[in-house]
């Protein structure tokens, strides 16, 4: 077998792939006598097909078989073993294997068209310093974030009396069409200008308004009624309430009832050790924030220092080829450029975790969704009685091969322990803002400086 790379341009090569017989026909001789051994045929005892007798049944398709096999494991193998940097599918000659005589073979050559990405080099001492960016989290931001726990896990009340904002329950009623069902009036979907009908009442009060012009738009009139929403124009005149309870959202207290809701049971036992607590994990969460806004940055960087040269038209028919039906020319040709800067960070990282020899092991994985799954949940700290139900939704959602989720979860952990590497080597300009300042600089928004 011989494999020879020719390149055609600094993006464009081919590899030739010359198979000889005997490259391909002890694979063959080999085939045909396990089939001889299986192959039930009339007229002759099982397991004792004569090898005549398959090589004219089978022997053709045994060979295309046998030298594609050949010709895949050949063109990986180069290409893994010269560390060429190809993008897309190598792409068979089609014209070249058409010339092929399989009814009479010897020796077989077979052209394959590759897409290859130019030389590159990654030297992080030739990127600028990136701004990393630490935010100042005071009082007002942890003020911010109790309130919003607080309404989070806020509690139904009952008042004897109703306000803006609260729930009214009871039997909705139009006596003229027979109209009747119990529903829940949420005030908030009141327009301010009937409001006031709606504000001061209590159990056994009734309160009358035209059904059109009392709510802010024809999804409220559908909940309220229990119609569908494109039924609801054909409602008109008074309705009556007859409130049976009011039900408000009471913002919860700070106590230990909320602690052990917010942090897990028995994490804090004080105001004070609640509000330390909470502002180590918001300036975490803030933490991380800022190191993803620093590690779209550095890509950036390494994209704008590191020139790397792509095949683009051979990328976009290749694109075009493998995900035909799902996308058109004209939408590859519009997502190409996003599409090339993620190939050219993935050539990036790929050639780091090379040189740094990154392996991903099953145990961090399984870490990086348990926190995956405690994120979901809400899960603040580390609560021990979620410990055993966070292990088994973490190990089912790893099981599940339909979605490919293990892989996805490998892919990310990978990822992130290239970036860290790459994070730990770039040079960054510390500089410390605001929350407000942040906020405008993860949407892509100029700071002042």
């Amino acid at each position: 077998m011989e494999v020879v790379l020719e390149k055609n341009s600094p993006t464009l090569a081919s590899l030739k792939v010359t198979l000889t017989k005997d490259d391909y026909q002890p694979k063959i001789d080999k085939t045909i006598k396990d089939y001889s051994k299986k192959v039930n045929l009339k007229g002759f005892r099982p397991g004792k097909v004569p090898s005549h007798v398959i090589q004219r049944m089978y022997g053709k398709s045994i060979l295309v078989d046998e030298v594609n096999n050949l010709l895949s494991t050949a063109v990986s193998s180069y290409i893994r073993e010269n560390k060429l940097q190809v993008v897309g599918d190598p792409v068979p000659n089609r014209e070249k294997a058409a010339e092929v005589n399989w009814d009479s073979p010897s020796e077989l050559e077979f052209i394959y068209d590759l897409g290859v990405a130019t030389d590159f080099e990654v030297n992080f001492s030739d990127l600028p310093a990136v701004k990393r960016y630490t935010i100042n989290v005071d009082d007002a931001e942890l003020s911010k974030t109790i309130e919003s726990l607080r309404e989070r896990f806020a509690e139904n009340i009952h008042p004897e009396v109703s306000e803006e904002g609260d729930m009214i329950f009871g039997e909705l009623k139009q006596e003229s069409s027979e109209f009747t069902t119990r529903t829940a009036i949420p005030t908030k979907q009141v327009k301010a200008d009937t409001l006031a009908k709606f504000i001061g009442v209590k159990k056994g009060d009734e309160v009358v308004f035209d059904i059109q012009n009392t709510f802010s738009d024809e999804a409220a009139i559908a909940h309220v009624t229990g119609k569908k929403k494109e039924d609801v124009a054909e409602l008109s005149g008074d309705f009556t309430l007859v409130v049976e309870d009011v039900t408000r959202s009471a913002a919860s207290e700070l106590n230990q009832d909320l602690f052990d809701k917010v942090l897990g049971v028995g994490q804090v036992e004080s105001e004070e050790q609640f509000n330390e607590k909470l502002l180590e994990i918001i300036k975490g969460n803030y933490e991380r924030e800022t190191e993803a806004l620093l590690r779209r940055d550095i890509e950036n960087a390494l994209l704008d220092s590191i020139a790397i040269e792509l095949p683009g038209d051979f990328l976009k028919d290749w694109l075009e080829r493998t995900n035909e039906g799902k996308f058109t020319r004209e939408q590859i040709e519009d997502q190409f450029e996003d599409f090339k800067k993620s190939l050219k960070l993935s050539l990036i990282k790929n050639k780091v975790a090379d040189r740094e020899s990154v392996k991903v092991e099953y145990p961090e994985i399984l870490e990086f969704t348990r926190n995956m799954v405690k994120g979901q949940f809400g899960i603040y700290g580390d609560d021990e009685s979620m410990k055993e139900t966070i292990d088994r939704v973490a190990q089912g959602y790893l099981a599940d091969k339909e979605r490919d989720n293990y892989t996805n979860v490998f892919n990310q952990v990978f990822d992130n322990k290239v970036m860290e590497i790459i994070r730990s080597q770039v040079s960054t300009d510390e500089q410390t803002i605001e929350v407000s300042e942040f906020e405008k600089l993860a949407k892509g928004e100029e700071v002042a400086a």
